[in-house]
């Protein structure tokens, strides 16, 4: 791994590429150089936010992924990741110098920016929405990239800025440290990249808690070097004990960084006093058994903290997360935590359904989400354990078909913008109609038109991640009988399908509720009935409101069999005549559709796909409520399987003689 920290440890450009001779070969630093060559003149005179210059801001996020043992595509796309700003012609120059990769890279990036949602994450105390959108948010970002490095590269560019934010205006403080905390540092979590997780969450409180920051601090009473050399002095004599006793174990330390303190102490309601895991040690063994003989190694080695020890092996926790965890008194008097657990375990809790990160930020499971987190982590895991960075390029360029998932991430969503700012999430293929409808029912009826990006588009377009979308409306409007026509494609979810269906179903309503009342009384009359509950009726009717049941009657959806049977079983007392289909003998002619129906032959019919009769099937009619008269078998599922009430729409039919 390359020393470089940042690019303030170099007096200019050629002292930092000189850095790169023994991470690089020369072709690739060749590569590298002229994207500095192409960068630094269109970003001279140009600053970050926090006022460093620009130039030595791309350079600081590169040097940060060069210490990830990123390839030479990334750390050239990094440096250019501002050039789409400052070069009209960027995406030709930049695959013409650099090629297809490189420009991919750059073009991904500057997709990512041109979300400007990320400048309006500013509620310190999140509502349930809140926290709602901003998930989405992250799905979106990974959504929006077919390559992973181009989320690492965001990263990799957002802990340069928190490095330099002391540079910036106190409200720009503030927007970017709670934009980090909300957003970058849990993806760069869920990742596993786990250096830059604690570099954003600490950088981040610092500037959103500053009091409470220095406190904390100044509690620590030792550089986090001390305590990361106190921590290397325990795992070194762990290992020793472990290995005089015969037990095959991976040791790694941590000293907890300050952010992982204050929520804690937060949370749990601590007093820093009251924590002993500000230090901590984790123990991957081979087995359960030796779990425990591990266990008791270190208390040999240590005093426990009685209070501080919990079996999550016996007693796994409700996620089936399991592992043992303790608290000792080490050397110097100084407390830490041990985990110990089997590698089976460590693999579960960090790539499984116990998932560390879901733990951490407490969020509601999404099978699909975490999938795909995993498929990224073990992206990253392979990239770790190649030491060769031409063979990580590969391994980058064809990620695809090592991985066994599709590259295009979250491939059955889209992810748009309204002009707001806020994050929709639609079905993968959803049009502006489908927008319209998901934001409100009557925006979706009295749409009209469509600007994506600033630019008219038809209703039919296909919406694509990061597009920002405005729909056009008239202030009294309807929708399109063509919208329901799935071969037009306006329509992709069958929310706003529903919604459209009902507007169309329910026009005319007050028109039919009065035609519907007559009708009513009129049966209520020859029945002879003069005082029944109608709204009782209407929900033995199965509708919720009086006036539901009158409209359904006025649209001739209830039929006059159904309104007897109805009043007799809600007046018991009460004979009411209930009539019987009457199936008339057919007359003996011929009909020019060839089925006769209750006797009359020139009614038109279609003949059901379910069941498709044909001369000399037994043959019914059924009256649909928008299709006219469907002709089906007798015997046919659909036939057998209708309830009461909508038998009464059966007809006899049968084939006329030719």
């Amino acid at each position: 791994m390359v020393a470089i920290l940042s690019a303030q440890n170099f007096a200019d450009t050629p002292s930092w590429l000189a850095a790169l001779t023994t991470d690089f070969t020369a072709p690739q630093i060749d590569v590298i150089s002229r994207a500095c060559e192409l960068a630094e003149p269109l970003y001279a005179g140009q600053a970050e936010l926090t006022g460093t210059p620009l130039m030595q801001h791309a350079l600081g996020a590169a040097a940060i992924l060069i210490g990830m043992n990123m390839d030479f595509e990334t750390i050239a796309a990094t440096i250019l990741h501002a050039v789409p700003e400052y070069l009209g012609d960027w995406n030709e120059v930049i695959e013409s110098d650099f090629g297809t990769n490189i420009k991919s890279l750059v073009e991904g990036i500057s997709r990512l920016e041109q979300i400007r949602q990320f400048r309006e994450i500013r509620s310190l105390n999140k509502t349930a929405e809140d926290t709602q959108q901003i998930d989405v948010l992250r799905k979106m970002l990974l959504a929006m990239v077919s390559d992973i490095r181009v989320v690492l590269i965001k990263l990799a560019e957002r802990t340069q800025t928190l490095r330099c934010l002391s540079g910036a205006s106190p409200d720009h403080q503030k927007l970017i440290a709670q934009e980090t905390q909300s957003l970058f540092a849990p993806l760069a979590n869920r990742l596993g990249v786990w250096q830059i997780k604690w570099e954003l969450e600490d950088l981040s409180v610092r500037y959103l808690d500053p009091e409470l920051y220095k406190k904390v601090a100044k509690l620590l009473d030792e550089r986090r070097v001390d305590r990361e050399r106190y921590i290397d002095d325990v795992v070194q004599q762990l290992k020793q004990a472990l290995a005089e006793a015969g037990i095959p174990a991976d040791v790694t330390g941590r000293p907890k960084h300050i952010y992982s303190i204050i929520n804690k102490m937060k949370r749990k309601h601590l007093e820093f006093s009251e924590l002993y895991d500000v230090r901590a040690v984790r123990i991957l063994v081979g087995d359960i058994q030796n779990c425990y003989t591990t266990l008791g190694l270190v208390h040999q080695l240590w005093q426990p903290i009685a209070s501080e020890y919990d079996d999550y092996i016996a007693l796994p926790k409700s996620n089936n997360y399991r592992s043992l965890h303790t608290a000792v008194t080490g050397p110097r008097g100084q407390a830490f935590e041990v985990q110990i657990r089997t590698r089976e375990m460590h693999q579960h809790s960090e790539l499984g359904v116990a998932a560390h990160w879901r733990y951490k930020e407490g969020g509601k499971t999404d099978a699909k989400l975490d999938q795909k987190i995993v498929w990224l982590r073990q992206i990253l895991e392979w990239k770790d354990d190649l030491t060769d960075r031409g063979d990580l390029q590969e391994q980058f360029r064809d990620e695809n078909h090592l991985s066994g998932h599709p590259n295009d991430l979250f491939h059955d969503q889209v992810y748009v913008l309204t002009p707001q700012g806020k994050v929709i999430d639609l079905p993968k293929g959803a049009t502006p109609v489908d927008f319209a409808y998901m934001l409100h029912t009557d925006l979706g009826h009295r749409t009209r038109g469509a600007k994506v990006n600033g630019a008219i588009v038809p209703l039919n377009y296909k919406l694509q991640n990061g597009q920002r979308v405005e729909i056009l409306t008239t202030k009294l409007g309807a929708p399109s009988r063509d919208w329901l026509n799935p071969s037009l494609g306006f329509l992709q979810g069958a929310r706003a399908r529903a919604k459209v269906r009902a507007w169309f179903k329910n026009q005319n309503h007050d028109e039919s509720v009065a035609q519907g009342r007559i009708q009513l009384d009129r049966e209520l009359h020859r029945h002879g009935v003069t005082s029944v509950n109608q709204e009782k009726l209407a929900q033995r009717l199965h509708y919720n409101k009086l006036d539901d049941l009158l409209a359904a009657i006025g649209r001739n959806e209830i039929t006059q069999r159904r309104i007897a049977v109805a009043l007799q079983a809600e007046l018991p007392n009460k004979v009411i005549a209930i009539a019987k289909p009457v199936f008339r003998p057919a007359a003996e002619h011929r009909s020019p559709t060839g089925i006769l129906i209750e006797g009359v032959g020139n009614l038109m019919t279609r003949s059901a796909k379910c069941c498709n009769p044909a001369p000399p099937d037994v043959i019914v009619a059924y009256v649909t409520r928008d299709r006219g008269i469907t002709i089906h078998r007798q015997d046919c599922a659909f036939a057998l399987r209708l309830t009461a009430n909508s038998r009464d729409r059966l007809l006899s039919a049968r084939w006329s003689e030719k």
